[in-house]
């Protein structure tokens, strides 16, 4: 489901990379570049979930948090800021933050913590150890699949790999989504790498006579889908 987020960052960088990810995931995000230009956007507009640094200029962070709550705004706030000590993380809870990711951090952790955080405002329910799409299942604590009647055995990559596609069905998953999700990595090796363990994973989920429900998306990525 996309979403609609706004990212109060100065630094341009950050606010970068974070906008790009967001953009091939098809989420839509203002930018906002100090902490008056934050506030002013949090107040007049409506967003699923607010990216907030603390470090700003004009109006520091947790300034920005505290006069959005002292307006009774209660759009879901995910604190993103380099400050990670303990008493750091719990100054921005108290001051209404819903959550705390330091930087540097991981593209997938802050889309997970935003889901979550948007999940929890919503007050729906957390995911079962067991994923499904059609009659593909994936148990998270035996790791094996199964398909109908059939059996699938993951290698420990096959199975990061569904686990990630079935926590984002139907969404188009880029090449660097995946290499963050399954290698850690933080930037392209510039191989193969990913192709080839679709490759593999793919004609492990699709056996002869079976719909396919992993999809190339040409230029952009992979989808897991009935479609």
């Amino acid at each position: 489901m996309p979403m609609k987020l706004l990212l109060v960052e100065d630094d341009e960088p950050t606010a970068g990379y974070v906008c790009q990810g967001l953009a091939e995931l098809g989420h839509a995000c203002d930018l906002a570049s100090n902490g008056i230009d934050g506030l002013t956007a949090g107040l007049t507009k409506k967003y699923d979930a607010i990216i907030l640094d603390r470090n700003l200029p004009h109006l520091d962070g947790l300034s920005v948090l505290q006069a959005l709550r002292a307006q009774s705004l209660r759009t879901p706030v995910l604190i993103l800021s380099a400050l990670g000590q303990v008493e750091d993380r719990i100054s921005g809870l108290n001051a209404g933050g819903d959550d705390y990711l330091t930087k540097p951090f991981s593209f997938n952790e802050l889309i997970a913590r935003l889901t979550a955080i948007i999940r929890r405002a919503e007050g729906t329910t957390v995911t079962p150890h067991v994923r499904r799409i059609a009659d593909l299942e994936l148990d998270l604590l035996t790791r094996a699949g199964r398909r109908g009647d059939r059996r699938i055995e993951f290698s420990n990559k096959e199975f990061q790999l569904l686990d990630y596609f079935l926590r984002h069905v139907g969404q188009v998953v880029t090449r660097t989504m995946l290499i963050e999700a399954a290698w850690d990595y933080s930037f392209d090796p510039g191989t193969n790498l990913v192709d080839v363990h679709i490759s593999r994973l793919r004609a492990k989920l699709e056996a002869e006579g079976e719909a396919p429900l992993l999809h190339t998306v040409r230029g952009a990525g992979y989808r897991l889908d009935t479609r």
